[in-house]
């Protein structure tokens, strides 16, 4: 990233499924035997292969310069043994090629939850200070190379954020 480039910082809020609600959904802990209800994540993943993995990211601090979205499938990120983590997201639109700037959004994601973005939502993330963090990932087994439409907002603003 250029020092050129203009940096806008972003404030991250704790999140909530109330404030994450036009994004996707946050699930947290429920009693074995539960009866699925709206607390549960809604997902779309009939347009392929579902893959569930953990990937090991190395440290990224808590800049960035691209977002990323997935029209074909939802897509649930969670981190192992209890980690926060930042995610700065856009909520979809659908027929736009570029995330509205002014609603960008950033979050922090305590250990013991998971997010479910829902199917066009932009993100840029997981983002995080540890040395390395173990996700779960759970998409289509081809999500990243048929579904990733991803901008960059060096070449189109010559911007970067930081979620602080």
């Amino acid at each position: 990233m250029s020092t050129a480039n203009t940096v806008q910082q972003l404030q991250a809020e704790w999140v909530t499924p109330e404030n994450f609600r036009r994004y996707g959904q946050v699930i947290f802990a429920s009693k074995d035997g539960k009866v699925y209800d709206n607390e549960d994540a809604v997902l779309n993943l009939q347009n392929g292969i579902p893959r569930f993995y953990i990937m090991r990211l190395p440290g990224r601090g808590r800049k960035f310069d691209k977002i990323t979205r997935h029209m074909q499938c939802t897509q649930c990120l969670g981190s192992l043994s209890g980690k926060d983590w930042f995610i700065a997201v856009c909520p979809p639109g659908n027929n736009v090629d570029e995330p509205a700037l002014e609603e960008i959004a950033a979050f922090r994601i305590p250990g013991n939850c998971f997010i479910k973005l829902d199917v066009g939502t932009w993100h840029a993330g997981p983002h995080f200070e540890h040395e390395f963090v173990d996700f779960y990932n759970l998409e289509l087994s081809d999500t990243n190379i048929v579904d990733q439409f991803t901008h960059d907002f060096v070449k189109s603003h010559q911007l970067e954020f930081e979620m602080v």
